[in-house]
């Protein structure tokens, strides 16, 4: 299942999702555009921001559990992803189940995310922001500020991996039927990629 007008930014810690997302609310209205996030800002979602910053442990295989959990409400809550994109919204997510299979596959096997988010609808495109691990993480930690659990220079090169792996498993198969997969050069200067980007937008809008 595809949900029409739904994008999602997906690379490791520091491939520069963020850079864009902040120029696409520069823009766009939130009229014309919903940006959100995953871990959302839902409950279940502040809840894992905790995780991700060390304040509480987690089994991985728990972890999966709770990021599977917030994706659900994210998706199908009220004022979710479901609902907005069914309003006419066009909504641009900042990480989605392609980050889950990546991320928790290090720790957790690839088994438990693929089960837990094989539920879960694709989105209409997806931006893979592709980089060299060693680079993103000098930008993380150029940001100053406590790391989080995950940004660690060899659980990133592992996570670059799982998403070679999980975005070729999608990009033009009949798993990703549907779907539209846009690899970027995550090196490459912010508004090059920002037209990239705003390409794919204005044909969604027409």
């Amino acid at each position: 299942m595809i949900i029409k007008n739904f994008i999602v930014f997906e690379g490791i810690d520091g491939a520069g999702t963020t850079t864009q997302l902040k120029k696409l609310k520069e823009k766009f209205s939130e009229e014309e555009l919903v940006i959100t996030a995953e871990p959302s800002s839902k409950e279940t979602g502040l809840f894992l921001r905790r995780l991700l910053k060390g304040e509480f442990s987690a089994d991985p295989k728990t972890a999966a559990f709770l990021f599977a959990a917030d994706r659900c409400e994210h998706i199908w809550g009220k004022d979710g992803i479901s609902e907005l994109t069914s309003r006419g919204k066009i909504v641009v997510s900042d990480r989605y189940i392609f980050s889950s299979l990546a991320y928790q596959g290090v720790n957790a096997g690839h088994e438990l995310p693929e089960m837990l988010n094989s539920p879960f609808p694709l989105p209409e495109i997806l931006f893979y922001f592709k980089i060299n691990p060693e680079v993103s993480l000098k930008r993380v930690e150029s940001r100053g500020g406590k790391l989080e659990i995950y940004e660690k220079l060899d659980f990133q090169k592992q996570t670059a991996d799982n998403f070679d792996r999980v975005i070729g498993e999608y990009d033009g198969t009949p798993k990703g039927s549907g779907m539209k997969v846009i690899t970027i050069d995550a090196e490459k200067r912010p508004e090059e990629i920002h037209q990239i980007i705003l390409k794919e937008i204005e044909s969604l809008k027409k």
